[in-house]
């Protein structure tokens, strides 16, 4: 990928059912003995929504192997706003969220449908603090670059929750945990960022050399992949007091915030593995996590 392309991705009773929209909604989403896993993914480049890749690959494998969900709901690195947000419109707009790119990438529109019952339902779970319904948004790159991999036919309707960008993290954990219950109710909740993600520190001529990494983003992947293992939330939390490569991986977090939202929604009985854990340009990590 150029570089100037690169820079400019980081510039981001039945009368009963007819009186109440919700009722529907909640009928099928009734509770069920199947917990959809949770996943944190790491998106890379837009160019990873068109491209055969490896990285593409794994999410085409796991939206096969994951049962298949009645919604998706994602929490993308792209969505910072004041206050907490969910998309609730019938037909969600694809966006598309940078500048640089071969037409090919701008052609993609992914049609998935939207729900405004489910943001109704989903506001409604959470009580810290008011969700706001939207009906302006839509789905950025860091949701449709990866979920259209996952399920090509766009038959399963795609929300997005916002990241209010003035929280700090132990608020986007705790919120997370509000959500805990749309898991039994076939809601697949997916967190979209990178665990390491400095553009301003790029190889940019080791962009296709594979598994290319700086030793502080290496070390500091590592770090990550050893806590979430270990259920250290804590130190997640806190990942400023991490040390000097967490300060390098994360110059600012809103492609670390994702990460939050999935560990927030783990539970003890829960199993957790990685995949696409690999580095790109030095400086980023594709290093994804599956919780349940």
């Amino acid at each position: 990928m150029k570089r100037s392309n690169f820079i400019k991705l980081a510039i981001g009773g039945t009368t009963m059912m007819a009186l109440n929209p919700l009722y529907n909604w909640s009928k099928d989403l009734k509770t069920t003995d199947t917990k959809l896993p949770v996943l944190f993914i790491g998106h890379g480049s837009p160019m990873n929504g068109i491209e055969d890749n490896e990285f593409s690959r794994t999410w085409t494998k796991y939206g096969k192997e994951i049962p298949r969900p009645k919604a998706v709901l994602v929490v993308s690195a792209h969505w910072l706003t004041n206050g907490t947000h969910i998309t609730a419109m019938e037909n969600p707009k694809t966006i598309h969220d940078f500048g640089g790119f071969p037409q090919a990438l701008f052609d993609v529109q992914y049609p998935a449908k939207g729900s405004p019952e489910l943001a109704q339902e989903t506001s409604k779970l959470i009580t810290s603090t008011q969700v706001e319904l939207d009906h302006d948004w839509g789905l950025d790159h860091g949701t449709w670059t990866v979920v259209r991999h996952m399920y090509p036919d766009a038959d399963i309707p795609v929300l997005q929750l916002s990241i209010d960008y003035s929280k700090p993290p132990q608020y986007h954990y705790d919120l997370a945990k509000e959500l805990a219950s749309l898991r039994q109710k076939g809601v697949l909740i997916i967190g979209s960022g990178n665990m390491v993600h400095n553009l301003r520190m790029v190889a940019w001529d080791k962009l296709n050399e594979p598994e290319f990494g700086y030793d502080w983003a290496n070390e500091i992947n590592e770090v990550f992949k050893d806590k979430i293992m270990a259920g250290d939330a804590k130190s997640l939390i806190a990942y400023e007091k991490l040390g000097s490569a967490a300060k390098l991986a994360i110059p600012t977090p809103d492609h670390y915030y994702p990460l939050l939202y999935t560990l927030g929604l783990q539970d003890k009985t829960d199993e957790v593995s990685f995949f696409n854990d690999k580095a790109v340009g030095g400086s980023l990590t594709m290093t994804s996590v599956k919780i349940g």
